[in-house]
């Protein structure tokens, strides 16, 4: 998975060029410029309720051009894959070439790969569909260490705020595929969960990659939070666990035409009924004079 001299001397020059550098929406910071704090720790800390009253409703201004700027940005991307993993995984690391193939595969299937954009899992992914020759997109988020965007990415967008960027990664994907990662990527895993088994999103596929990390997690959801009662049977149906590319990839290809069949047949549903409504109204109305005896 060793990264080409061209791609590693240009990663090596980002780095050193970006170092000390912090970037805020369209605005860069570096040196003495740089704050400690972020614009969600800004605007989800209630010791700063003073600052409310004037500082609020312009940060409402703000929030609103981030969903602009997403909406408008990924407007016309093509059916996509939203897939998470650690940014501290080794580029030698399982996960990693897990997910270069994973990226690989999902671009030959006709799938853009979205990620964070960051470095680790992330940066595979995006390697793999890049060099498969897919779209390769990375939604940045600020925090207080800089990670910065990694070199496989074709189409960018920085955040501020962390649930304008999640909302980016549901809105424009088809399924979820997460890997070996922390607190974030856990985050991701349960709210698509939860939005999905509740109804908030249209259904879609949820594939966990890793079986030896992720074992663990689902038996315990199995014997403890399904066991009593806090989480249905048929809700772990909704997790995919597998190590498997192709099948993975499969998995995500199937549920979209089981889905589109759906629809299919919803729409048809819908425009016979208009039809046969129609055609009741048309006999129930009175004939006219001509059509009298």
């Amino acid at each position: 998975m060793g990264e080409s001299s061209g791609k590693s001397a240009g990663q090596g020059q980002r780095e050193d060029r970006h170092r000390g550098e912090r970037h805020r929406g369209a605005v860069t910071l570096r040196n003495r410029a740089i704050t400690t704090s972020t614009a969600d720790q800004r605007l989800l800390d209630s010791r700063g309720r003073s600052d409310w009253k004037t500082k609020d409703a312009w940060r409402a201004l703000r929030i609103l051009s981030e969903f602009v700027e997403g909406f408008d940005t990924l407007a016309d991307l093509p059916p996509a894959v939203s897939v998470f993993g650690s940014a501290r995984s080794k580029p030698d690391s399982p996960e990693c070439r897990l997910a270069e193939e994973l990226g690989a595969a999902l671009a030959r299937a006709g799938y853009a790969v979205i990620t964070g954009g960051g470095p680790g899992v992330m940066e595979a992914a995006n390697r793999g569909a890049g060099e498969a020759g897919g779209l390769s997109v990375g939604l940045g988020i600020e925090l207080p260490f800089e990670q910065g965007l990694n070199d496989w990415v074709d189409l960018a967008i920085d955040f501020r705020y962390f649930f304008v960027r999640k909302t980016m990664f549901v809105k424009y994907a088809q399924a979820f595929v997460v890997l070996p990662g922390g607190f974030g990527t856990l985050d991701e895993l349960f709210e698509a969960l939860t939005l999905v088994q509740t109804g908030k999103v249209t259904r879609f596929p949820v594939v966990l990659m890793g079986t030896d990390y992720w074992r663990g997690l689902l038996d315990w959801l199995r014997a403890t939070m399904a066991a009593e009662g806090k989480i249905g049977p048929a809700d772990l149906d909704l997790i995919r666990l597998t190590d498997d590319v192709n099948e993975a990839v499969r998995h995500i290809v199937e549920a979209e035409a089981v889905l589109s069949a759906e629809q299919e047949a919803v729409r048809e549903e819908a425009v016979a009924r208009a039809a046969a409504d129609q055609r009741a109204a048309a006999e129930a109305a009175p004939e006219g004079p001509a059509g009298r005896s």
